[in-house]
């Protein structure tokens, strides 16, 4: 069994800023740097020839290249915080991405992703992190804006548990039209 998802490559300047603003929240678990990237769509365990069937309908895809200016921090979890994150200023090339790679699934049997797609990247897990050390960070970021970047692909990545946490791998890169 293999975890899969597809995901946009972040460029390696906008993850180095990304990665300063890692710091200050006691009970975070910060991403690595190599490991930031923006999800498409989480398609989870599959077998091998289910993954080459999701990389047969994934290279089908035809898209133009756009775009993208990540924007903002915000949380996911509540009151008590799972993680932290960058959102991506609102996009319409990358939202009929995200459509179409979900359609693309669906039509060969995955089953519906059925959370509203948030664009973001995430930059730490959060466990017993202080509410009010959140609260400063998401003050102290929330003007984040990168640079604009060109998504000229996306990618179909592996996921695999190590001691030290996830290795994120890209299986295979699908160029968007440029």
């Amino acid at each position: 069994m293999i975890r899969l998802f597809a995901a946009i490559e972040i460029p390696e300047n906008v993850r180095l800023r990304l990665s300063l603003l890692q710091g200050g929240v006691p009970g975070a678990r910060w991403t690595p740097v190599e490991n930031l990237h923006l999800t498409l769509r989480f398609i989870g365990e599959v077998d091998e020839p289910t993954a080459s069937d999701i990389d047969s309908v994934l290279s089908e895809l035809s898209l133009p290249a756009f775009a993208l200016t990540l924007k903002g921090v915000g949380q996911f979890g509540g009151k008590e915080g799972r993680a932290l994150w960058a959102g991506a200023a609102s996009n319409a090339a990358l939202q009929r991405l995200a459509a179409k790679i979900e359609s693309a699934l669906q039509r060969m049997g995955r089953p519906a992703e059925t959370r509203k797609y948030a664009p973001h990247v995430t930059l730490a897990r959060l466990k017993d992190a202080p509410l009010q050390k959140i609260h400063e960070f998401l003050a102290a970021h929330n003007l984040f804006d990168s640079a604009p970047f060109t998504v000229g692909a996306f990618a179909l990545f592996s996921s695999h548990q190590t001691p030290r946490g996830s290795l994120y791998r890209p299986e295979r890169i699908y160029p968007l039209d440029g």
